[in-house]
């Protein structure tokens, strides 16, 4: 009887599990990205109208356009205070050269939406104000709500 060698399996290629390898990191990477920017635009979505909200009252503010900012307020706050006063108010704070919002929260609490705003705005002259401003959604439309 002749000896047999035994059977050796061939050798697998280490460039067949790179490559599997690499498919499914190119597979989990383009599902990570793509969750990333559907989750970022459904963020978009939902601060989108209340950042709106206080880019109008914030820019109002800095042009002195006070009828435009009063527009942006509930109206709890315009039935305290009139359009007059309110402007009144207003045009006794220092002049605004622009404004940078900082933070905006929007939160939904057994159905209660409301939020937040926290807005620095830049003057001629001193060091920046920085005013936070409760949010509330009012008839479909996100007012300030001091």
């Amino acid at each position: 009887m002749a000896y047999q060698p035994a059977m050796v399996p061939p050798k697998k290629s280490k460039r067949t599990l790179f490559i599997v390898l690499g498919v499914v990191l190119a597979i989990c990477c383009s599902g990570g990205v793509l969750g990333g920017f559907l989750l970022f635009r459904a963020a978009q979505e939902v601060t989108g109208p209340a950042r709106s909200t206080v880019e109008t009252f914030s820019g109002a503010i800095v042009d002195r356009d006070y009828p435009a900012a009063y527009r942006q307020l509930c109206s709890r706050v315009r039935d305290r205070v009139s359009e007059a006063d309110f402007e009144r108010q207003q045009s006794s704070q220092p002049d605004f050269t622009g404004y940078d919002i900082v933070g905006l929260n929007v939160s939904n609490n057994n159905g209660r939406v409301s939020g937040s705003a926290t807005v620095r705005f830049t003057p001629a002259v001193g060091t920046n104000v920085t005013q936070a401003f409760p949010l509330v959604k009012e008839d479909g439309q996100w007012r300030i709500c001091e």
